[in-house]
Parts: structure tokens; sequence; C-alpha cells
């Protein structure tokens, strides 16, 4: 293949990040900035490249469905990939013309490719737009079926159905095709929500409160990320889901606080505001170039009691001695199925053997948070994946390895309406929220 890109051209640009992910298992997340700058794509289409490159991805093993019966002898995977991203703007999107979306195709083809490349591509859609495409109908397998349907692998379906059923499986699944809410949380240390709305509007975002968490707004119009708000500090952009840990941590004003596994400080700054920035609030991370994005979002939103520092939390004993903190949050590393939402490409790339790897580095870390928690202190253990193993699995076993631990009710906003013994799970369509999991842990005080 040719690398010759077409400049400022959206499904151009759209390619080259859905063709890095396919090769170099790059993330779409991270390209997707890099790419409009590179492209120069102009403010008008960033939304189209966004959509139809998390469409392509969200959608693939549908698209390949569709694809294979018009598909005669070898194709070079280049070419294929340009082909779903074409076929995902036939089948998905409405407002694009196929005859439109046709000879972009037949174009980048010709530029990337040669003649005879860029015939079979227009021969390809056009015979599927003659033709129409086949019925996820005709597979009898359910297991299958709901994987083609929803584009997600067979093993990750039939993994979640026997932790969920199926059915409960395929609403996860067709909820994760979704386009993400765009959240932010107000930092009450600063202002009320009804204040940020008003800013918000002024600045022409229009925002509401949700229904669930007091402190998030939901931007249905916008990018909070440019606005003067954001810049002075008022709000931070977090994921509904993700604002639930620091409510089950229970903190107060003056406490010890530890975030073992803090990057990049959404959770950080949440627990800050409500401890109402007096106390001792330590934040840690292995790497060290994420604790920079913890300093930068505390000075931005203008937290003093945060104090940061690199470490392995699987060592964090050695640094800070037994029995320190009051409240120790452990928002483990994961799977991150409770994602894909946000990153599609998760689904390609996680590994059912992952998980009991995975299990190992958790339990180490909740074992040294035990360690570091005072009598009668709380800790929370928090994830943004739905797997039964990593969840819940890992909780049950931490509390059969811990006697001086005990589960407890994980206290949340109680617009949520969870009634809960110490284990919650948030499934994606729930409220459309990230995935997320949430437990808590009191240290019993030993006669």
């Amino acid at each position: 293949m040719k690398n010759k890109k077409l400049q400022g051209n959206v499904r151009d640009a759209a390619f080259s990040i859905l063709w890095a992910v396919e090769n170099n298992q790059a993330y779409s997340n991270l390209l997707l900035n890099q790419t409009i700058q590179s492209y120069g794509i102009a403010d008008k289409n960033k939304g189209l490249l966004t959509e139809i490159t998390y469409g392509t991805l969200q959608h693939q093993m549908t698209l390949d469905f569709y694809l294979e019966p018009y598909l005669k002898g070898k194709i070079e995977p280049w070419v294929k990939t340009l082909l779903r991203l074409s076929l995902y703007q036939i089948v998905y999107l409405d407002r694009i013309p196929a005859h439109a979306v046709v000879h972009e195709a037949v174009e980048i083809a010709k530029r990337r490719g040669h003649g005879g490349v860029a015939s079979v591509v227009n021969g390809v859609l056009r015979s599927i737009q003659r033709n129409g495409v086949r019925s996820y109908n005709t597979i009898s397998d359910p297991y299958e079926k709901v994987a083609i349907e929803t584009s997600h692998p067979v093993w990750m379906i039939k993994r979640w159905a026997e932790q969920f059923g199926l059915e409960k499986t395929r609403e996860m699944a067709l909820e994760n095709n979704k386009a993400p809410s765009q959240t932010v949380r107000v930092n009450t240390v600063q202002a009320t929500p009804e204040e940020v709305i008003e800013m918000l509007e002024s600045e022409g975002l229009h925002a509401v409160q949700s229904k669930l968490v007091p402190e998030c707004l939901i931007v249905t119009e916008g990018q909070p990320v440019r606005t003067a708000t954001f810049e002075k500090g008022f709000i931070t952009i977090q994921d509904e889901s993700s604002m639930l840990p620091a409510y089950a941590l229970q903190v107060e004003p003056d406490m010890d606080v530890l975030d073992m596994c803090a990057a990049p400080g959404g959770k950080t700054t949440h627990i800050a505001e409500k401890m109402e920035n007096r106390g001792n609030l330590f934040a840690m991370d292995l790497h060290k170039h994420k604790i920079k994005l913890i300093d930068e979002t505390a000075k931005r939103l203008g937290h003093t009691i945060i104090q940061t520092e690199a470490g392995d939390g699987k060592k964090s004993v050695e640094r800070f001695g037994e029995e320190k903190f009051d409240r120790i949050l452990v928002d483990a590393p994961c799977s991150g199925l409770g994602v894909i939402k946000r990153k599609p490409d998760i689904k390609y790339t996680k590994k059912e053997e992952d998980f009991a790897r995975l299990q190992e580095i958790q339990l180490e870390l909740l074992d040294q948070a035990a360690r570091l928690l005072k009598a009668d202190g709380i800790m929370v253990y928090s994830t943004c994946t739905v797997d039964s193993t990593e969840n819940r699995g890992t909780a049950e076993r931490f509390l059969k390895d811990h006697p001086e631990m005990e589960k407890i009710e994980v206290s949340l906003p109680e617009e949520l309406g969870l009634k809960n013994t110490g284990f919650v799970q948030v499934f994606p369509q729930d409220f459309g929220g990230d995935g997320f999991f949430i437990s808590a842990f009191r240290k019993k005080r030993m006669a």
C-alpha cells in the first residue's frame, strides 16, 4: 500500500486510524487527536471523523459478516479496512449518500493502491448497494448470533452469558455500540451545579444536572474541555459511573486518605472535593508521566491537599508503614470491559487468559491496602470492568484471606436506588455510564 494521504480528507483520515489500530495495536482514542492535527481536519468535520472511526470499530465483526459473501479470492488487508469503513457509512449513516461514499472509497483506493484495487472496491460496494446485506438470523448458534449482531468476540459473549445470562449480555453488548454521554463533574469546592450550568450556557454549551449523581452534569452540546469554565477549574471531564467510588469511601475533612492507583486523577480530585480540600490525600501511581497528569489537574482545580508520588502500589507498605490511613481507594488495573463504549478496540485485543493474571495483581494491591488501613478504616475496591472473576471473584478471595476485614454496604447517592450488601455491579445499560464495580470493606478492631 502506498502511503499517499489525502490532506484534509475525513475518510482518508479515518482509514489511517483504523489501519494503525489493526496493524500496530494503536489505541483509537489516542490516535484521533494526533490525526486531526496531522491531516488538518476542519472543526466542522471532527464530529464526522470521530463517528465513522468509532462506528467502524464498534461494528467491525458485523461489517465483516456483511462483506464476506461479496469478497471473491484473496484481498489485501488494507483494502478490507477501507471496505469496512465505507460499508459502515452506507449501512449505519443515513445522512451520507451512498454514491458519495463509494466515490471517496474509490479515490482512496486509487491513491493508496492502483486502478485494479479501485475497481474491486467499486464492484464490492456497488453489489452491496444493489443486493443489500444478509441477515444474522441465518446464524443458528445463539452465542455466535449475538456476537455477530453486536460485534463482540464469541468467547466474550459466552463468558458474560455464563455470568449474567444471554439476554442481559445482548443488552450490554448493544449498549456498548452507542455513543457515550458527555459528562462533567462540578468542582463543588468552587461552585454549585446550578452556577456551573449557567457558566457553560454563557459559553454556548447546553448542560443538565444528572438525576443520579448531584455533581454530575450531562453536556449535550459543545466541547466542555474547550471552555473557560474548564480552564478555570470549575469542572472535570469524568464518566458518571466513575464518580461513585468517592461516595463509597465516605471521606470527611481532615482525614488521611490514599488513592493507590490514582492516575489520571479523576477520582483523586473528586475525593479532595468530598474532603473540602482539608486533610492529607496521597495519590500514587506506577508511572511518573501519569503523576504529572494528576498534578496538572489538581493545580487547575485549586486542590492543595493532594500529595503525589510515583511508586508501585504493591510495595506501598514499605513506603508508608502499617495502619496509616483512615480511607484507601484501590481502583485497580483491570480488563476495562466496562469502557468498550469509549474504547471499542478493547473488544478485539483482550484475551480470556488475561483475567487470571489481572486478578493476582488486584489481590496484591488489596493485601497492601489492608495492612495500610487503620482499625475502623474503610477501603474501597473498584474496577471499570463487568467481569465477575475480577469483581466479585477478587473481592471474595480477598475477604477469605483477610479475616480482619468485613464487607460493608457501599455508600452511594440515594437517587441511584441501588440497595446493596457490599458489592455493586453497574452495567453500561443501567444509566448510560461505563460498566463499573464497587465494593467496600471495614477493618475490624481486633480484641
